[in-house]
């Protein structure tokens, strides 16, 4: 097998337009039979519209459409077509938007991918409905897919769902706990991002008509991917730039989140160390200065190069998994590129 160089960094993901263009009117579709307010909150969520439901130049879904190329290439992987998986792919998506409409009521964010969040535009309770008819769309997309190979697609989606719910509740709890280990944290990150990585990744298999075996491997995979995913975030909301990701800046500093950098500069022994758990513990809101200042003190203590590290770590089992598979040229190539993407992203 062919050795490829992987890149130090990437400033840009893999194109794929193919995917968009695969994946837009199936999801489209799903969007559409929506009732008619959450469709167009949904709409304005993904970009396609404004808030009045005017439609925008947009001909994609925003994102980068991670979570569903992996389904696509996954059922290519294993000797399947993209056709065959477009049905999971729309379901992964599905899901996807409805974490971050959730997600951005409960961290308090107000803006996502350069645009206002849709719950300060719309209220809470429309973005949390939209959200909720967003899972329920996912799982009537699955049930059109072929009855031998339905029960299995929805399971794996049901139990990827849960752990996400646990993963997401550990997230919040983490915010007020005096303690989180690292190892608490990575299986929280492994829950909250890794499983619906994980199941992105097994779908394709699974609609495919791939073994158990290979199935596993995708989705072990998928898993390990998304902490890498979720590792080199934690890195991005703090020393990111908006203007690139769209998303703010410095709000987990603010909100004292427990992400990766901030739990192993705690953990590391120093004075940088120190004057972090100090500041992570005033019981005074953090401004501006503050945040500023616990950047530097996290930086100084090492949680940017252990996080960094943690992903690179990730990212090395995810690529170990994908080769198990014994995966198909072609989309061995295309997954790999995705998965030094997201391992070493800039935005």
């Amino acid at each position: 097998m062919s050795q490829i160089t992987a890149p130090a960094q990437v400033d840009t993901f893999p194109r794929l337009g193919w995917v968009d263009e695969l994946l837009s009117p199936a999801l489209r579709a799903a969007l559409a039979a929506l009732p008619p307010d959450e469709g167009r909150i949904a709409g304005y969520h993904k970009g396609w519209c404004e808030a009045d439901g005017t439609p925008t130049l947009s001909t994609a879904g925003g994102g980068k459409s991670v979570r569903p190329a992996l389904t696509l290439l996954s059922a290519m992987a294993v000797g399947g077509s993209a056709e065959s998986a477009v049905p999971g792919a729309v379901a992964v998506e599905l899901v996807h938007d409805f974490t971050l409409l959730h997600d951005d009521v409960i961290d308090g964010d107000d803006l996502r991918r350069h645009r206002p969040a849709a719950w300060s535009v719309f209220g809470t309770p429309a973005a949390v409905l939209t959200g909720d008819a967003l899972l329920v769309a996912a799982m009537r997309v699955l049930t059109d897919t072929q009855q031998q190979r339905m029960a299995v697609a929805v399971k794996e989606l049901v139990d990827a769902l849960l752990e996400l719910v646990e993963g997401q509740s550990r997230d919040v709890a983490y915010e007020k706990a005096p303690e989180v280990s690292v190892a608490q944290y990575l299986a929280m990150a492994e829950g909250k991002t890794g499983s619906l990585m994980g199941c992105a990744a097994a779908l394709g298999g699974v609609l495919a008509g791939a073994d158990e075996v290979r199935v596993r491997g995708l989705r072990e995979f998928g898993r390990r991917l998304g902490v890498a995913f979720q590792c080199a975030d934690d890195v991005l909301g703090i020393w990111g730039h908006t203007s690139r990701s769209g998303k703010p800046v410095g709000g987990d500093l603010a909100a004292r989140k427990k992400s990766l950098p901030v739990v192993t500069a705690l953990e590391s022994d120093g004075p940088a160390a120190r004057r972090l758990r100090t500041l992570y513990d005033s019981p005074d809101a953090l401004g501006e200065q503050d945040v500023a200042l616990a950047r530097e003190l996290v930086e100084e203590a090492g949680g940017r190069e252990a996080a960094e590290r943690e992903a690179e770590r990730q990212l090395s089992a995810a690529l170990r998994a994908l080769s198990r598979v014994r995966p198909a040229a072609e989309a061995h190539r295309q997954l790999r590129e995705i998965a030094w993407a997201v391992a070493r992203r800039e935005a």
